[in-house]
């Protein structure tokens, strides 16, 4: 069983227009409604590939009642999401068919209260024991303390599991600091973190930091891996154009399932880069083109950086 945290969840909308212009009323051609945050989305991943996972983190109002009744029809996912008093948020992506850009609005999600926090930590500590690996994902919900991940960490450690963290600012400093397994930032993530903009120079950084592995996404240029056993760069061998929403989620996903699948780290970031891929062709996050995906997988070059 794997454990994805996701503390501040959502409810991803996803508008679809023919082309988006500013200061203009726009005709809707679809809308999607599916469970997000960071979390919620490399869960399904894991799910669609066949691994069983529980999802936590908190949940809340109408919106999260929708969340949690979506999360009950997912076939391998389980919900261990714990209430608070605020609604969950709403991510809203607006997907223009013509260019295939995408403008993304986020709400901040629902405030905290120290006892919210405390309940969330009891459960997180007694899922622990049965997971063989934990992600944690996304930003925080007001209210959490900035350290948070870094206390999440530190917790998974003791209990021996494995620990992958997927966030950015001061969460992901604090977050380093605390030793996780694997961090995988994106390049502007990095270049806050580490104060370079050289992929290779900011990622052994961020390395020396604290992090065991550092895995770089790169968007169109796949990822950049710096770890105990070496260095690669893993790269589509095509570029896709779509909704590129949800394509990082993907790539937790793949490392993940990779790890405790214990695969090569080649393996890892292959199935990481056509998973991410495969997502810029799917209509919402949290999904893949599997078609594109088993497509992709074999063709993706990892090279020795």
């Amino acid at each position: 069983m794997i454990l994805t945290v996701t503390l501040n969840t959502a409810l991803d909308i996803t508008y679809r227009v023919r082309g988006l212009r500013p200061h203009a009323s726009h005709r809707v051609s679809e809308v999607t409604e599916r469970p997000g945050g960071k979390g919620l989305n490399v869960a399904r991943v894991l799910a669609a590939l066949g691994h069983e996972v529980t999802v936590t983190g908190f949940t809340g109002g109408s919106t999260g009642r929708s969340v949690q009744e979506q999360l009950a029809r997912a076939h391998g996912v389980v919900d261990a999401l714990v209430p608070v008093g605020g609604p969950t948020r709403r991510t809203i992506a607006v997907v223009d068919e013509r260019t295939g850009d995408t403008t993304q609005l986020n709400e901040p999600g629902p405030t905290v209260t120290p006892a919210e926090w405390a309940a969330f930590q009891e459960v997180y500590e007694d899922l622990l024991p049965s997971m063989s690996a934990v992600a944690l994902c996304g930003s925080l919900p007001p209210g959490v303390p900035v350290g948070a991940y870094a206390g999440l960490v530190r917790t998974a450690k003791a209990a021996g599991v494995p620990v992958l963290l997927d966030t950015s600012g001061e969460p992901l400093r604090r977050g380093v600091a605390a030793r996780p397994d694997l961090i995988k930032p994106n390049a502007e993530e990095l270049a806050e973190l580490t104060g370079s903009h050289e992929p290779l120079r900011a990622t052994q950084d961020a390395r020396r930091r604290g992090a065991r592995a550092v895995v770089t996404s790169l968007g169109r240029d796949g990822l950049l891996a710096v770890t105990p056993e070496g260095r690669w760069r893993a790269t589509p061998p095509t570029h896709i154009h779509g909704n590129p929403t949800g394509a990082g989620d993907s790539a937790v996903a793949g490392l993940l399932s990779g790890l405790v699948e214990h695969l090569p780290w080649p393996d890892r970031l292959s199935r990481a880069v056509a998973l991410s891929a495969a997502t810029v062709r799917a209509p919402a996050a949290g999904e893949f083109d599997r078609a594109v995906y088993e497509e992709l997988l074999t063709p993706v070059s990892v090279t020795a950086a």
